[in-house]
């Protein structure tokens, strides 16, 4: 780092806190992490997916210990459910190369290479400030302490965005996604949907929505099971309003939408499927207009929330970190760094909003008649989908050079 002496501040501890606390760390910073619950984040078992390259990159880094445990695959599997019956009709493959993560398990390895950084477990920032010296303030019910670089971390009620995007709120899409993880006991009986999830993920068409499915590994692992133990993920879209909060309700509306829209065997699964973990909400976006401004700095969700159809929420805040890291070693001041990072993450997290909303209008919004299309035609909607936007969820010729930045390119 060309200045020295520099002490950070992370408001949130979750994924994309504990990726800024690595960069700042490795950046030779002296970092403080607060994080509001005084629970074990490790727990949340939701599944997610990052590129490949990333996953090695992060690795080779430092950021991921090499032995956390993955499920990768390299296809992209397209089904919807035949109009004269309940059976499913596959009508495409993609390559499409994905690193499906649990949740609570990318949290653990990131917490352990934090390593000797202070997290204050527990301890919820009240608010930040800007001090007359140009440093940040950040108070919590322990008192107040001072440093050169604030980087709020804390999700899309980040306290920290209300300081430098007072008054912005999410704009909704108007529909719904359900995220849950389901036991594999729920393929008993059905082999071929099982097999096929070992080297693919799928996607489950219907009108007006669809349904992704995928492995994930178990954190069973990291309690004493035999390892390599597996979960089913999904994500299902829809127009059914969000039910009020509690488990049971929410698992009744995703298996009203499984048993309306899915092929048999698939519905079988959500619908009577032991559900591990469940959550739904109203699906929203929004950008802050800048991602930073001197020493406050805006990391993952705080700073964008683009549609999940990208599957872009823990990419974008891994790529954060990244980002911060190079700017850090690479500016003659912290004000040069954040400067540096606002440019490079704000177009990005703008990029993925756009994104976000482009496959929301076509996967959801106005779908197409997904029982008339086979391969060559996903091949063409997806050109026109991307619009020349480049996501590495999508395979085949379309997919452009830059759908996963290359190594090394981030605040380059």
């Amino acid at each position: 780092m060309a200045v020295s002496g520099v002490r950070m501040g992370v408001v949130g501890g979750s994924i994309a806190g504990c990726a800024m606390a690595i960069a700042g760390a490795r950046a030779g910073a002296d970092v403080t992490v607060y994080e509001r619950s005084d629970g074990e984040l490790q727990d949340r078992g939701l599944g997610i997916v990052i590129p490949p390259a990333l996953h090695e990159e992060l690795v080779t880094a430092g950021y991921l210990d090499a032995s956390m445990d993955t499920a990768p695959v390299g296809t992209r599997v397209w089904l919807t459910r035949k109009p004269d019956g309940r059976t499913a009709h596959e009508f495409g493959r993609q390559p499409s190369a994905v690193v499906p993560c649990n949740w609570g398990m990318l949290w653990r390895s990131l917490r352990a290479r934090a390593g000797d950084v202070r997290y204050h477990r527990g301890l919820p920032v009240t608010s930040v400030e800007r001090e007359p010296s140009g440093r940040a303030l950040i108070r919590t019910a322990a008192g107040a302490e001072s440093y050169d670089i604030v980087v709020g971390a804390d999700g899309h009620q980040s306290v920290t965005r209300r300081l430098l995007a007072p008054g912005l709120r999410p704009t909704p899409a108007g529909y719904t996604v359900w995220r849950g993880t389901v036991a594999l006991s729920a393929f008993a009986g059905r082999p071929e949907q099982l097999e096929l999830l070992r080297g693919a993920w799928v996607t489950v068409t219907f009108e007006r929505g669809h349904g992704v499915f995928y492995l994930i590994p178990s954190a069973r692992k990291e309690s004493g099971g035999a390892g390599g133990e597996r979960l089913l993920a999904y994500a299902v879209y829809g127009f059914l309003p969000a039910p009020a909060a509690g488990r049971r309700e929410e698992a009744a509306y995703v298996r009203t939408l499984a048993d309306e829209h899915f092929p048999a065997e698939w519905a079988d699964v959500v619908a009577r499927g032991k559900h591990l973990s469940l959550v739904c909400h109203p699906v929203t976006d929004f950008q802050a207009p800048r991602s930073a401004s001197p020493p406050f700095l805006l990391a993952g969700d705080a700073a964008a929330i683009t549609r999940p159809h990208t599957a872009s929420g823990a990419v974008k805040a891994l790529q954060d970190a990244l980002c911060l890291e190079r700017a850090l070693r690479d500016s003659t001041s912290t004000d040069e760094a954040l400067r540096r990072y606002a440019d490079e993450r704000t177009a990005e997290g703008a990029r993925l909003v756009e994104l976000g909303r482009r496959l929301g209008h076509a996967q959801v919004e106005r779908t197409p008649e997904w029982h008339t299309m086979g391969p060559a035609d996903v091949d063409t909607w997806s050109r026109a989908v991307l619009g020349g936007a480049t996501s590495y969820l999508f395979g085949g010729p379309h997919r452009g050079a830059d759908a996963e930045p290359p190594r090394g390119s981030a605040c380059s």
